[in-house]
């Protein structure tokens, strides 16, 4: 798809940097920063000490601009590139394209052993790898390679919902989210094993580092997340040292990530930084909070000392840090419901994909039966667990006439740990999923994907034991995969059928022109002011001061 949009292979170097526009551009530029010094600590040195982003301001980019996939790209590339030269490996072709339309001939190489190809291939084979994790989520999930199946099929008959990096490869996203996958799979492994152990705190932690490293916005989903396992902890689904595992698991990562983003305030000063505490106080007072009278009035109040807790540690560590770096992201929710503006909030909002979602996005996931099927399975789910809850009632309020005619007889506590607290916990992260999606249409990069995850839930024996033998439960998984596929091959017809070439023949005489008319020297406090689609194209072909 890629290819096809783009016709990448025939395009020449300063081509293809120029098809990563705005941000994209800008990630690149770093990139290209690393693999063109002369060693690459010598890179390292230039993005850590950079006087080109913001010049003449000299700022540590792996601070703020999550840089690490560009940092492991560029020490990828370096090693490749040495081994395969010194092995005598051809890694690459190049030739002459004539481009017609009074343009001039470019030089082009194709393969893998040219920089622009390296990169985008490394995101690709990640995106690929992430299908793998899926397909291991979704058997894992319901016990049966069949939800490993109908969740990888329900991605591709969806991928258009699913993923950008088709279209953006340089994204934050495109590196970040396949890790979040791996992580959730991690956590959804602990919540269901017997006993939580440190090497559940330690794969946790190290899968939360390296998703919070590449992006800002990870910090938003592992906030869901520990609300969503709190939610099961508060229910009675999961015991207090596992809710401690999962704890621990988070505060290593958001303190190692911290380190490694030498000292990046935003990550003390965020949400979620103040709801781990908030959580860690509630899980403190467990044995004040349990000599409540009432099951319902326990509940009350651990949620009123989250939410309270939240909002006042999020407030004083500001205050104590003297941070505002993160304040326009409150700016923006505060503008999605209220008249609030100003020129951050307004940035955001004029782009499409920080609006509300679609109502055509729905109806897209609606015909290819994934928002159906989901609602299908969650409705399920939540039976199966009202029926579960029931139960467990039941027997409590007989054990309570029990203990009425018979003082004798010790009323039993509510069991703890429930069974299942995976299932509860993908219901409530689905749920946050569902309303970050609805608020910001970018954020249906979560949204989209757990839908096909949760059609993994077809295929479980416990939940739909309903339907009768497996033969004719598999029946029906492998009839709704058919019926998924109706409108999900059209959908990717669609996107395959886009043919394009890049070409922008008035900017790229301006970036040489540019680049030609304006010295290289630093100190002549040249710098060139534009559009960001200019700016960064300029700091990647020609690695020149922008502000």
């Amino acid at each position: 798809m890629f290819e096809n949009d783009r016709f990448f292979s025939h395009l020449s170097d300063m081509e293809r940097e120029m098809t990563f526009r705005t941000e994209m551009g800008l990630y690149y530029s770093y990139y290209k920063t690393i693999i063109e010094a002369p060693s690459f600590m010598d890179g390292m040195w230039l993005v850590m000490k950079d006087n080109v982003t913001e010049f003449p301001n000299t700022i540590n980019v792996l601070k703020r601009f999550n840089l690490y996939p560009e940092v492991f790209l560029g020490m990828g590339f370096r090693s490749f590139d040495s081994i395969t030269k010194w092995m005598g490996i051809k890694t690459k072709q190049c030739y002459k394209v004539n481009r017609g339309q009074n343009l001039p001939p470019v030089a082009n190489c194709e393969g893998i052993g040219d920089p622009s190809y390296f990169y985008v291939t490394a995101i690709f084979v990640e995106q690929g790898i992430m299908m793998a994790i899926f397909f291991l989520f979704g058997y894992y999930l319901s016990n049966d390679i069949f939800g490993g199946l109908i969740t990888v099929m329900a991605f591709f008959f969806n991928h258009g919902e699913c993923t950008r990096a088709q279209w953006t490869p340089p994204l934050r996203e495109s590196f970040a989210y396949p890790v979040f996958v791996f992580e959730m799979l991690l956590v959804t492994h602990c919540l269901r094993s017997t006993v939580s152990t440190w090497k559940h705190v330690i794969s946790i932690a190290a899968a939360i580092v390296a998703f919070m490293l590449p992006w800002q916005f990870a910090q938003f989903a592992l906030l869901t997340q520990i609300v969503a396992v709190f939610g099961t902890y508060t229910l009675g689904y999961i015991n207090t040292d596992k809710m401690k595992c999962i704890l621990i698991a988070h505060s290593l990562g958001l303190f190692t990530s911290f380190v490694f983003l030498f000292g990046n305030e935003m990550l003390f000063t965020s949400f979620y930084a103040a709801a781990l505490l908030s959580l860690w106080v509630v899980i403190m007072l467990e044995p004040i909070i349990n000599k409540l009278p009432h099951y319902i009035i326990t509940f009350i109040g651990q949620i009123f000392l989250l939410l309270v807790g939240t909002v006042g540690f999020k407030f004083l560590l500001s205050c104590l840090l003297s941070a505002t770096d993160d304040a326009h992201i409150g700016n923006l929710f505060k503008s999605k419901f209220t008249g609030y503006q100003d020129f951050h909030t307004m940035l955001y909002t004029c782009a499409a994909e920080f609006d509300f979602l679609e109502f055509k996005t729905i109806l897209k996931l609606s015909y290819s039966l994934l928002i159906p099927s989901a609602i299908i399975v969650t409705i399920v789910v939540v039976y199966h667990f009202g029926v579960l809850e029931y139960n467990i009632w039941q027997t409590y309020i007989s054990n309570e006439k029990d203990e009425d005619e018979s003082k004798d007889v010790n009323l039993p506590p509510v069991p703890r740990p429930k069974p299942h607290a995976e299932l509860l916990y993908h219901v409530f992260q689905l749920a946050a999923f569902t309303i970050m999606a609805l608020i910001i249409m970018r954020l249906k990069l979560f949204f989209t994907p757990h839908l096909c995850l949760m059609c993994s839930l077809f295929a479980s024996k416990q939940l739909f034991s309903f339907l009768g033998t497996r033969t004719r439960q598999y029946s029906i998984v492998i009839l709704l995969i058919a019926l998924m596929g109706v409108s999900g091959i059209s959908q990717l017809r669609s996107q395959w059928n886009i043919k394009g070439e890049f070409s922008n023949g008035p900017q790229e005489e301006l970036l040489e022109w540019i680049i030609a008319k304006t010295p290289k020297a630093v100190e002549l406090h040249d710098v060139n002011v534009g559009s960001g689609t200019v700016a960064y194209s300029l700091e990647s072909i020609g690695l020149m001061p922008v502000s």
